[in-house]
């Protein structure tokens, strides 16, 4: 067995074995409730080191990572493979299969090797560049001993090495060779963070929210990016500080802030709040803003149409 994990309610164990297949017990009677033979959605690839092909190699492999689903009803599974596949248990079969990456410098990428590239050395993909004289690369001759041994050419193989699902069952997060991978169904969750530093935290932008910086918070909540903090940050500020902090405000900042005053305006409540921000800072800026006028179009176009779609709505009343 290469890995075994309990069900959450504890009433099944999933065991992955080295012939690819994934056996589902009862721990309670010792008896074998289902398997899923995945050997064939791992999807092998062939190393540059492989004397076989990729159909071949993928006879010896198998899952080597686990992790059951919140309600226990899927199960995630992953391998030196880059694919990872998640299974319906009760009806053995494969939901869906997430490929990880599409990097084509790791090892074990490709189904099939350069024809091309296969000398009776070996493949050309072993050989150090920049090894020999400038005439070209010194290849070592079987039998010797003498001369640089050591090799400064690796590629590291695409693997996963751990899976885990979210409590809440809307997303999964794996371990991988470029890193950590986190797939979620709830688009708010990701995290892109604009010029992030170790003293950009949810707790720094709140302390300088209450030191009454608002400048300083707002330009923190914008460095970390999250969509809460920020919106946190600007409906704290008073509406009497808001010529104040766009005054303040660098431009790259105020176009940040703009754009996301126009998606505000478009589902949120503080209309005549958020009008405010638009206003104070269309008038503080305009001189600069118009400078590039045909690079920020897009955000114009979008802070006008939110704006004409509230209008709309207050006409209607």
């Amino acid at each position: 067995a290469l890995a075994v994990v309990f069900r959450p309610d504890g009433k099944q164990i999933a065991v992955a074995t080295l012939d690819g297949h994934i056996s589902f017990w009862d721990p309670h009677q010792a008896t074998q409730t289902g398997s899923i033979e995945g050997r064939h959605d791992l999807a092998m690839g062939r190393r540059d080191l492989d004397l076989v092909t990729a159909k071949h190699t993928a006879k010896g492999k198998s899952f080597t990572t686990l992790c059951y689903s919140a309600d226990g009803e899927s199960i995630l599974a992953g391998g030196r493979s880059k694919f990872v596949c998640i299974y319906n248990i009760q009806e053995q079969i494969l939901i869906k299969k997430f490929e990880i990456s599409c990097n084509h410098s790791l090892d074990a990428m490709e189904q099939f090797l350069d024809r091309r590239k296969m000398t009776e050395f070996g493949s050309l993909a072993l050989i150090d560049e920049g090894v020999g004289d400038e005439e070209g690369t010194a290849i070592s001759l079987p039998g010797v001993r003498r001369g640089d041994m050591s090799s400064r050419n690796f590629k590291p193989e695409v693997r996963v090495t751990s899976l885990q699902f979210a409590p809440t069952g809307q997303g999964w997060a794996a371990t991988t060779t470029e890193g950590l991978l986190v797939y979620s169904l709830d688009r708010g969750l990701v995290f892109d963070p604009f010029d992030l530093d170790v003293d950009v935290t949810p707790q720094s932008v709140r302390k300088a929210l209450s030191a009454g910086s608002f400048s300083t918070a707002l330009i923190l909540s914008f460095r970390l990016n999250e969509k809460q903090v920020i919106q946190e940050v600007l409906e704290s500020i008073p509406h009497s500080h808001i010529e104040i902090v766009s005054r303040s405000l660098a431009e790259v900042y105020v176009l940040k802030t703009l754009d996301f005053v126009a998606a505000m305006l478009e589902s949120s409540c503080h209309l005549h709040f958020y009008l405010l921000w638009a206003h104070q800072l269309l008038l503080l800026h305009g001189p600069s803003l118009k400078a590039r006028s045909a690079s920020i179009l897009p955000l114009i176009r979008n802070l006008q149409r939110s704006t004409q779609k509230r209008h709309d709505e207050v006409a209607k009343l």
